[in-house]
Formats: C-alpha cells, sequence, structure tokens
C-alpha cells in the first residue's frame, strides 16, 4: 500500500461477525392501511393489495400484502444487520438483497419479529470509493405464530466519504434533474397504464404454457422526485413516529446504538428523538436524510438527491408478482444494484423467463424470471432474478 492511501478500519467490526445485532420489534401488528401505504408508495397498483372490495371476492378473502411488503415489517430497510461497528469517516448504501419466502404470506392483523445477524464481509477495491467493504447481513422473519414468513440477506456498501467525494462517480457537475416535456410524460403514462392492465385481474399463466424466452410486459415508474422517495420512506412502518422499541434480551449487548462512524450530520441522535421524533424517523437525520436533501446527498459521494435500494427490491418483486397473477408464488429472490434511483430519472423494468424446471427444490413446478431495471437513457441500475411457481 502506497503512502497516502485510504484505509478502511474494520478492526470494531470484527468483533460482531457471526453475532445476533439489532434488537428491535414493532409495537403493533399491520393493518390493511399499512399495505395500501407500501403499494402506494411503490406504485404498484395491483387491486389485491389495496381495493377491499376486489380482494373480499379473490381467493384470499380479503387484503393481502405482497411479498415486497415483508421489508416493511422489519427495522432498518432490511440492511440494518449489515451495518454493525463503527468505520470512521464512511457511509452506506445498499448493494443487493437475496429473500426466500415460505408460503405464508403477510396479512393485516399480522406482527413480524425478526432474528438478525451480522454475517461477515469482505473489502474490495472499487472505483466509486477505493477500499469498499461488501457486509452480510441475516434477518429471519417469523408471524406471531412462530409461521417461518422469509429469510433476508442483505448486502451494503461501506465506503469512505471523503474518498468517494474525490472520485465523484455520481457527480453530475452541478447539472439539474432531467425536466420531462409533456409529450414524454404521456408517454411514460401510457406504458404505465399498459402494465396497470396487463394482469389486473390477476390471472396466473399455467407453467406448461409459460417458455423460456418469454418477455414480461414492461414497466415503468417515476419520474422520481423528492417527492416520491420520501412517501417511500414513510411507507416504511419504522418511519412512523413511535413505532418500534429496542428489546435486547438481558445480558446481551447491541451494537445498533453506538456510533458507526457516519460523517457529521448523518447518525442519529437517538437521545433528542426522545423529544423530538423527527431525529429518528429518517427523512430529516440520520444515515437517510441524503435521499430528499440534495446537499446531503451530495456530502456522501451521491452527487444529489438519489432513490432507496429497498425500493428497487420491491419493484423487482412487484413485477414478477404481478405476472405471475394470484396463484403464482415467489419462492427465491436475487438482486444485485448498480446504481441508485436519481431525482428526475425515470426506471423501466423488463423481465423475461430465463428457465423452466418441472421438478424443483420446492416440490412444484417453477420458472427463473430476470429481470433487469434501465434509466431513461438505458444504463442499468438492478440486475435479478426471481424462482416462481405457478399453475400446472
Amino acid at each position: 500500500m502506497a503512502e497516502g492511501d485510504a484505509v478502511l478500519d474494520t478492526s470494531d467490526v470484527d468483533k460482531w461477525v457471526g453475532k445476533p445485532v439489532i434488537f428491535a420489534e414493532f409495537w403493533d401488528p399491520c393493518n390493511a392501511t399499512d399495505i395500501r401505504r407500501w403499494v402506494q408508495a411503490m406504485d404498484y397498483a395491483n387491486p389485491l393489495h389495496w381495493d377491499e372490495q376486489f380482494a373480499r371476492a379473490s381467493r384470499f378473502g380479503g387484503i393481502v400484502a405482497p411479498q415486497s411488503f415483508t421489508v416493511a415489517m422489519d427495522y432498518g430497510h432490511g440492511c440494518h444487520p449489515s451495518c454493525v461497528g463503527k468505520i470512521p469517516g464512511s457511509h452506506l448504501i445498499f448493494a443487493g438483497e437475496e429473500w426466500w419466502f415460505y408460503g405464508t404470506p403477510v396479512r393485516p392483523g399480522d406482527k413480524l419479529t425478526q432474528e438478525r445477524t451480522f454475517a461477515g464481509y469482505k473489502v474490495t477495491d472499487t472505483a466509486f470509493a477505493g477500499p469498499t467493504m461488501f457486509a452480510d447481513g441475516d434477518t429471519v422473519h417469523r408471524n406471531q405464530h412462530g409461521g417461518l414468513v422469509a429469510k433476508e440477506r442483505a448486502t451494503s456498501i461501506r465506503y469512505l466519504v471523503e474518498e468517494a467525494a474525490k472520485r465523484k462517480v455520481y457527480d453530475k457537475g452541478n447539472v439539474p434533474p432531467r425536466l420531462w416535456t409533456q409529450a414524454e410524460l404521456d408517454e411514460v403514462a401510457r406504458v404505465r397504464l399498459e402494465w396497470i392492465k396487463s394482469n389486473r385481474m390477476g390471472t396466473s399463466p399455467n407453467w406448461s404454457s409459460v417458455n423460456v424466452g418469454d418477455a414480461l410486459v414492461r414497466r415503468v415508474i417515476g419520474p422520481h422526485s423528492r417527492v416520491t422517495f420520501a412517501l417511500e420512506c414513510r411507507a416504511h412502518r419504522q418511519n412512523i413516529w413511535g413505532t418500534w422499541r429496542w428489546n435486547v434480551p438481558e445480558g446481551v449487548y447491541d451494537p445498533a446504538t453506538e456510533d458507526a462512524g457516519f460523517t457529521s450530520g448523518m447518525s442519529y441522535d437517538f437521545e433528542a428523538r426522545k423529544i423530538d421524533p423527527r431525529h429518528g424517523d429518517g427523512l430529516f437525520h440520520g444515515p437517510s436524510s441524503g435521499h430528499i436533501s440534495d446537499e446531503k446527498g451530495q456530502k456522501v459521494g451521491m452527487g444529489g438527491v438519489y432513490g432507496y435500494g429497498s425500493s428497487m427490491n420491491a419493484w423487482h418483486l412487484d413485477t414478477v408478482a404481478y405476472w405471475a397473477g394470484h396463484d403464482g408464488y415467489i419462492w427465491h429472490s436475487k438482486t444485485q444494484f448498480r446504481s441508485p434511483a436519481f431525482e428526475g430519472d425515470v426506471t423501466y423494468v423488463d423481465g423475461t423467463v430465463v428457465d423452466k424446471q418441472e421438478t424443483s427444490e420446492f416440490g412444484m413446478p417453477v420458472v427463473t424470471v430476470e429481470t433487469r431495471m434501465t434509466t431513461q437513457d438505458g444504463s442499468t441500475i438492478l440486475k435479478g432474478t426471481a424462482t416462481v411457481s405457478l399453475p400446472r
């Protein structure tokens, strides 16, 4: 290592590898409005999740949550167990998610509890920030009956803010967010409506009729703005004032409230939060506040206002689930985030069937759908796969 090279100090992180971490729990079960708020923020217009009359007439008999909603039943947008230990001068962005689902839907009245573990990390050199930590955190979700709902492995990127600011990978050169003409907005609206109409009744394709190479109807989300990012933040139940508590077991130490080494102005103040709840709600203060603050977004090397990784993963899951219909089910999903969604951009979601198995580890016929998210300029911001069961 040459003199003056950036160094990522991981010494405080090492002591948490393999240990249970982040003992937070919601006070209350979810309700139908929580589910509606989520799909509204994710722009997922599937009536099964918001239209009471439609949902009651379905085989579910009422409002049921999309599989993507599981992350909204958790503290920390799913990535918190991958961010423990202090790295001075650092910040964090989401790098990807892997989910395993177990056939147990989330309904109004359910309360999930979580077991969270810091799984480990590796450090590699990146163009974005030089020495960069890719850290994994695992979460097990169970409902109030002890039923296994899902398991998640979240991967976060922890990096040195000063180094990212030097490299300016996401620097926009003071170029303002894109402005769209009315004709362009009309075309975005046309594509969006065509997707909504493509499977509003939730009809599932038969496994026997699906072929490798089949394309899903294109979906579009956006244009993204500070308003849409704020709505996404507020759809996570943890970001509503007073919704959760620490429930650290006796004799166990939880690193959740420790200083993670974030730069000035980007940390939570849990003492101040007791008086002013804005200090813990994720928009005005803390490491997520760069999502709606141009100044803070630039401060952490993101070039300005930017979107949430957890939303991108939800767009992936929801797009595949909408195609799969009411009798389809996603058993496994994996996404890699290449770039955030930035203010002023739109996100196109395209999907293709890339594999088909009559006999699977899930005991039923499945197909694998590959998704790709791109901007209006064709830049890829996410790649993902989902393994989906379908009726024969």
